[in-house]
């Protein structure tokens, strides 16, 4: 069952994406796309707690403040790369970070002997980046191309901090709910209100399907890691890179040619194999651990 809520999620984020990517070939400005992504999950949340009498005071504001600065700007960079660049080429940049984490961890580690086999399939995954944007961007799409990959960057920032509140033992739900805030905040701040009476009813049909696609996959994804392995989480959620590029090939007849294909099954098989050894690395030192305490 867990296998089905990652799939589902990856589909939703899938969907979002292009939703998103429809609404800016609407002409909808990109902090209104912001504003409508955030705010399904600010009022979904908000509803649930009051049902629920869950409290939405936290005791780490600045803790969220790091996470929300982090996650929002991600946010920016990506749905500027996915109005720049193919649907499939814009989210497998996004899905970089986990790629920028092994970076970090391997030069950050105190343990770097431990860690040659995560550096090769680090490089791997960036090797596979140049595969996917050789082909697959013109000339004026690398300021794009660039935006992506800051996505991924800021993406793997935000999950250390996310990891530091789920320590704080801050749940997850309340770390969306702030999240989502700071991303409706952003936009407000940077939107020209006067647009949203000059939106087609078509921009406002998209805008409302990214945001609740957004809300649906971020619930499956909870459920996928709340209920099961996490590496199998982590790794199934890669398929939101072939849902994208299936969805890119239907309603933007944008068809990766072999070059993008194998860039894109490279980040793939990266991204696994660094989630894989870091569980395998997690688990060494877990049972040295427990063996050295007895």
């Amino acid at each position: 069952m867990q296998s089905l809520w990652m799939l589902l999620a990856s589909f939703f984020f899938a969907g979002m994406g292009a939703a998103i990517k429809g609404s800016l070939e609407y002409g909808v400005s990109l902090p209104i796309v912001i504003f409508f992504r955030g705010l399904p999950s600010v009022i979904c949340i908000a509803i649930w707690a009051m049902l629920t009498k869950n409290t939405l005071a936290t005791q780490y504001p600045v803790a969220h403040l790091k996470r929300n600065v982090l996650g929002t700007t991600s946010m920016w960079f990506s749905f500027y790369a996915l109005g720049q660049l193919p649907l499939a080429t814009s989210t497998s940049l996004g899905y970089t970070s986990s790629l920028f984490i092994g970076l970090y961890v391997v030069f950050f580690s105190s343990q770097f002997h431990k860690d040659y086999p995560k550096l090769i399939a680090i490089l791997l995954g960036f090797w596979g980046i140049v595969l996917v944007l050789k082909p697959s961007i013109s000339e004026g799409q690398w300021f794009g191309a660039g935006a992506g990959m800051l996505a991924g960057l800021f993406s793997a920032f935000a999950m250390f901090q996310v990891k530091s509140l789920g320590k704080l033992g801050e749940p997850v739900w309340r770390t969306v709910f702030y999240f989502s805030c700071m991303v409706i905040f952003s936009g407000l701040v940077m939107m020209d209100y006067h647009e949203l009476f000059q939106l087609s009813w078509q921009a406002y049909g998209l805008l409302v399907l990214a945001g609740l696609l957004g809300q649906f996959g971020q619930l499956a994804m909870t459920e996928a890691y709340g209920h099961g392995s996490a590496v199998i989480a982590a790794v199934l959620q890669y398929s939101t890179i072939i849902f994208s590029t299936i969805l890119g090939m239907v309603f933007w007849n944008n068809v990766p040619d072999i070059i993008a294909w194998v860039g894109m099954a490279t980040i793939i098989i990266a991204g696994i194999l660094v989630v894989v050894i870091d569980q395998k690395l997690w688990l060494s030192e877990h049972i040295f651990k427990r063996t050295r305490s007895k």
